[in-house]
């Protein structure tokens, strides 16, 4: 029976997460409606004078649509991090979280209200660039097997950004510092190889670039949809993910049992 209230908890904690996001628009411009205004603006902006440098026989705006579409991808899970940690700071906040443990709702009920709606909405968000990318131009080679590896690792690294955002709402003061804790993930996408490859960029900023954690995680999406191999980037791709999930994982949890128990 324990198990069976913790799955109705849950349920009813995810659809109210669902829910809430009809009070703040915001969110869901940033999480669906980003991604996709930037993928418009670089691929007619930039996109000839970024894919005239690209390696291939195809049209220069072609070129960099299939570049650019996986590095895209994760902006999704990095523009999550904030709604996921506003909505969990605001629970914590106003004392609902509080109330709910009144009533022994179980905290793998709360946490996973949060985790599994802002990993439905980065569906949605995903959804959305994806017919977008299409539709411009973006086309991928992966086959069944190449997409499955693609999106489970776009996935993992959700999970992981979203714990980790949790663990930011816990521990913030107020809704306002929660949505400013998050810029530096909200920023790594942006500096890395996902816009623009790294070999034209300075010393000291390429290094950066390569080394940090989207790059890889770019790198191999962009190796596994486009046919070209994961290279030897991909066990820094999957570890990255890994530190994310399980780091954050075990951040939120402990800091959600202090702000309890406190």
């Amino acid at each position: 029976m324990t198990l069976s209230y913790t799955v109705t908890d849950s349920t009813i904690m995810v659809r109210r997460n669902l829910l809430r996001l009809q009070r703040y628009p915001a969110m869901v411009f940033s999480i669906i409606v980003m991604p996709v205004v930037i993928l418009l603006m670089m691929t007619y902006f930039f996109g000839g004078a970024i894919g005239a440098a690209l390696p291939g026989s195809g049209p220069p705006h072609g070129e960099y649509v299939n570049y650019l579409v996986p590095g895209l991808m994760l902006f999704i899970p990095a523009y999550l991090t904030v709604s996921v940690a506003v909505a969990v700071n605001q629970d914590v906040t106003t004392g609902f979280i509080n109330r709910l443990r009144s009533m022994a709702t179980p905290p793998t009920a709360i946490l996973a209200g949060h985790v599994v709606g802002a990993l439905i909405q980065g569906v949605i968000g995903l959804a959305a660039l994806l017919m977008t990318a299409f539709v411009v131009g973006f086309r991928p080679s992966a086959g069944a097997l190449q997409w499955a590896a693609a999106l489970g690792l776009l996935g993992f690294m959700a999970i992981g950004m979203v714990w980790f955002a949790v663990a930011l709402g816990v521990i913030a003061r107020s809704p306002e510092s929660a949505s400013n804790m998050p810029l530096p993930l909200l920023l790594l996408p942006y500096l890395g190889s996902g816009l623009v490859p790294t070999d034209s960029m300075p010393t000291g900023v390429r290094q950066f670039a390569e080394y940090q954690p989207f790059s890889p995680i770019a790198d191999t999406l962009r190796g596994l949809l486009m046919g070209t191999g994961a290279g030897g980037v991909w066990p820094w791709a999957v570890g990255w993910c890994a530190l994310f999930a399980v780091g954050g994982y075990l951040w939120a949890v402990t800091a959600f049992r202090r702000s309890t128990e406190g």
